[in-house]
């Protein structure tokens, strides 16, 4: 699979190219390089499994954490450059690399595909409406192979059975924890919830 060579443009470069440039991005973060690796292989293992092109897999895989790294400032920033919704001033790291990541991809990337810069901006807390493209990447993210936490192994049974069950499963887990442990709760999460776990 790390033989898998980019045909559609979805990037303009080669994977290999797309890689160094994320090693790059994350060099800080050797941890969230390899991550990012995993992501990617386990995205294209769903993606195989569900009909999902392989290189929307391997390309939204490879990003979704690309802007990780970045400070708050610059975060921000491009928050008020793009005149994006200022709620997001009030949150931070989990949420703007995800959210205001895919802007700093569609920049630095040139990487335009709105399939992939949505999956980028739904990896962390889903959303009401997914893609299949959306549910691979947040699921991958959840339970690539470096994951340890507990009940991963039931949920990788899960996503190799029904994704859409994955989804669910990640997103009531999720939420658990931030209540478990007193966090803020981002409002699409709530959305995601209530949408692809609430019964009604």
């Amino acid at each position: 699979m790390n033989n898998l060579e980019y045909e559609k443009h979805y990037y303009p470069g080669t994977r290999a190219e797309l890689i160094e440039k994320l090693r790059q991005s994350l060099s800080a973060s050797p941890a969230r390089f390899e991550h990012c690796l995993r992501v990617e292989q386990t995205a294209i293992q769903l993606a195989k499994i569900n009909g999902c092109e392989l290189e929307l897999a391997s390309v939204a895989g490879l990003v979704h954490d690309y802007a990780k790294e970045r400070s708050a400032d610059e975060f921000r920033k491009v928050i008020f450059q793009k005149a994006m919704d200022k709620n997001l001033l009030n949150w931070g790291n989990f949420i703007w690399h995800g959210e205001v990541g895919a802007e700093i991809i569609q920049d630095e990337l040139q990487i335009d595909n709105q399939q992939i810069l949505d999956a980028v901006r739904h990896h962390t807390v889903g959303a009401v409406h997914m893609t299949l493209l959306d549910k691979i990447i947040y699921v991958a993210d959840y339970i690539e192979p470096g994951r340890d936490f507990p009940d991963v192994d039931f949920a990788r049974n899960i996503a190799w059975k029904n994704l859409d069950d994955a989804v669910k499963f990640e997103t009531k887990r999720t939420l658990q924890y931030l209540m478990e442990n007193n966090r803020k709760i981002y409002p699409a999460a709530i959305l995601t919830y209530n949408e692809w776990v609430a019964e009604n």
